[in-house]
């Protein structure tokens, strides 16, 4: 039990750590405790992203019920070659 933890809970905080440093969210948070008190920000940064994290690995589990994991993959591709193609014909002004 405890190997099957750690084998999931790794990954899951390494690709979480990196993918959200420097983001905005961060930036907005580091902004925010400059002004106020910083345990008071720190601990309500961490429950908001709990919140929204957990929110997204039930969804996650309920969409994998449905939808095969190659179906995701399938929509994820085209949706990034979408939106690259949208990028390359409308550039940002």
């Amino acid at each position: 039990m405890v190997q099957h933890v750690t084998f999931v809970t790794a990954p899951a905080f390494v690709l979480t750590f990196l993918a959200e440093w420097g983001d905005r969210s961060q930036i907005a948070t580091i902004a925010l405790a400059t002004h106020k008190n910083a345990v008071g920000v720190a601990v309500g940064a961490t429950i908001g992203h709990t919140i929204c994290t957990s929110i997204a690995v039930v969804g996650g589990s309920m969409l994998a019920s449905k939808i095969s994991q190659g179906t995701v993959a399938t929509i994820g591709g085209l949706l990034f070659l979408g939106f690259s193609l949208s990028s390359y014909f409308y550039p940002p002004l």
